[in-house]
């Protein structure tokens, strides 16, 4: 969509897409569902973050439309929404790794 077709209603939704991913627990449960989904006791385990704080936190990625959620017997698993979901984080990442690499050729020089 252009920007010049942008509503304020499209920027603030924008927005509140910038800010679920301004969380860092949030940015680690996005990169541990990269991988497959896994239930919330699973999640538990691999980001170490409590239960109760991480549900929270999935019921604002899911309210978001970053994670999916379905249910199968008494477990709840959750995955995430859809491939381009990472993209920014991984552009990010990129322009982050490229920064540090800059860093230590301009220190090295010193």
């Amino acid at each position: 969509m252009s920007l010049a077709r942008m509503t304020p209603e499209l920027f603030a939704l924008v927005a509140e897409r910038f800010r679920a991913f301004a969380e860092p627990n949030r940015l680690q449960i996005l990169h541990v569902l990269r991988l497959r989904e896994h239930t919330v006791s699973e999640l538990v385990e691999e980001t170490g973050i409590g239960q109760a704080n991480l549900s929270k936190h999935l019921q604002q990625l899911l309210s978001c439309g970053l994670v999916a959620r379905r249910k199968e017997g008494l477990y709840t698993h959750y995955s995430l929404a859809d491939r381009d979901v990472l993209k920014m984080c991984d552009l990010m990442c990129g322009r982050l790794e490229r920064e540090t690499k800059e860093r230590k050729k301009a220190f090295a020089a010193k």
